[in-house]
């Protein structure tokens, strides 16, 4: 029994950011979403990786070295299963629309863009997927964490969501035919591109829902919130595929680590600048810093929508409602992943800007920056890679001697009406988004949360 006991010293638990007294392990946080008092999850405490684990790590290979890492958060799954279900996950069938950087890595392959007066600046490309949008790095290994935890328990889960794009997408093809899940996904009506929309709504698979609703993303972020925390629904067994979830964007932490290994490089400075809307892919980053990996310093870059940028600027946290823009993946008013930064950085602001800056770009801008990509290098960036490069300038302008990385974090062909006529060129379209332009597009539009619970019954 002593043994036992000890053992479970070495468990990773959650603790709420709102201080639940509850210490649910991994499993229990992968199938509940928000915790019991409306709080987010965080690790109760960070896994260290040592210099020396880091430098063996550089020879692994994508699925390998992301099991080194999730196993340190998922203590409560077996390893031997935990390694199937991630090895099955990041294979090249799955990922074969490398558009950058070495083939021979085609999952999250860097490319150098710039490299002068001892700066390095690369891009990697995340937008491989079977989705075209990073969020497929880890919605495609949490469809198969669902699936293999629903089994162990003989029970079932619906998935409540809310997308400004590319969530909505990525969630449904990660979760389509899988056993003892359905999906219902909320999506601002209209304000998603042709082939977001189309990616989504041409879904016919039984366990997939897709509800339209009329307002904005927060709207939605919103009604999904309010349905996690009403009792009345308790029977439904919701989760969240959204990154209210951690278990949702902790498989992000794989790219940073990975980004890494294959730099190859020693003592210089590494910044990461993420395009950023619900702040989940730079929450992943923050956590491999804590847990060793040398990370200089992150860059938020947002659209106009700069709730973060101010809050750095003037210290107040004050969100707006959120703005239309051409980077609409990330037209988010109020992050929800934020308050589980300022958890990470016990809520001192001088201690957070160290590790942390935030800058917005206009639509203008992002459009002017496509064409210098393109004119310069030949590269076709979308809107959220143009804003993620934009920050890293900005910050790379403080640090000397630095290697930057932003985020391309989906494929230009998704935002097809804004990239064509800026570049003044003709995409080709991925076989994967082609098949579906012309299917039955199939939604049910609701305006108030009350028309959601009717639906969901």
């Amino acid at each position: 029994m002593a043994f036992i006991s000890l053992l479970k010293l070495f468990d990773m638990h959650y603790i709420s950011t709102r201080g639940h007294t509850a210490r649910p392990s991994f499993s229990e946080i992968l199938l509940g979403g928000l915790a019991p008092d409306g709080g987010l999850y965080l690790p109760l405490t960070y896994p260290k990786v040592s210099g020396a684990e880091l430098d063996a790590w550089r020879s692994l290979s994508y699925a390998e070295l992301a099991f080194q890492v999730l196993h340190k958060f998922a203590t409560d799954i077996p390893d031997a299963d935990l390694k199937r279900l991630v090895t099955s996950t990041y294979t090249a069938q799955v990922y074969r629309n490398c558009r950058a950087g070495d083939d021979t890595n085609r999952i999250t392959p860097l490319r150098t863009l710039e490299q002068a007066n001892g700066q390095q600046l690369l891009l990697q490309s995340l937008s491989n997927g079977p989705t075209l949008a990073f969020k497929d790095m880890a919605m495609q290994l949490l469809g198969n964490l669902f699936e293999y935890t629903l089994q162990k328990r003989g029970t079932e889960l619906n998935i409540l969501g809310a997308t400004s794009g590319d969530t909505g997408s990525a969630a449904e093809y990660a979760m389509r035919g899988k056993q003892g899940i359905r999906v219902f996904m909320l999506s601002p009506h209209r304000k998603m591109s042709a082939f977001q929309t189309a990616q989504m709504f041409s879904l016919q698979d039984p366990n997939i829902f897709n509800i339209a609703v009329d307002g904005v993303f927060d709207d939605c972020q919103d009604m999904v919130k309010k349905a996690f925390l009403d009792k009345s629904l308790s029977h439904h067994n919701l989760t969240s595929a959204n990154s209210i979830n951690i278990a949702r964007w902790l498989p992000q932490m794989f790219y940073f680590f990975f980004a890494y290994k294959q730099l190859k490089f020693q003592n210089r400075p590494l910044i990461f600048s993420c395009p950023s809307g619900n702040f989940g892919n730079i929450c992943a980053g923050i956590i491999a810093k804590k847990m060793g990996l040398p990370i200089e310093h992150f860059v938020a870059s947002t659209n106009v929508n700069d709730t973060v940028p101010r809050f750095l600027e003037r210290g107040n946290y004050e969100p707006k409602p959120s703005k239309a823009t051409i980077s609409n993946a990330m037209d988010v008013g109020n992050p929800s992943n934020f308050i589980r930064i300022q958890e990470m950085y016990n809520n001192d602001l001088e201690l957070f800007k160290k590790d942390f800056s935030s800058y917005s770009y206009t639509d203008e801008e992002t459009l002017e920056t496509m064409k210098s990509i393109f004119k310069m290098d030949g590269y076709i960036l979308e809107p959220h890679g143009a804003i993620g490069y934009l920050g890293l300038k900005e910050e790379l302008k403080i640090h000397s001697n630095a290697i930057g990385i932003f985020l391309e974090t989906a494929h230009p062909i998704k935002f097809l009406d804004v990239v064509e006529p800026a570049l003044g060129i003709k995409l080709h379209i991925p076989t994967q988004i082609e098949s579906v332009l012309n299917n039955e597009k199939v939604s049910k539009k609701i305006k108030s949360y009350d028309e959601l619970k009717a639906f969901l019954g």
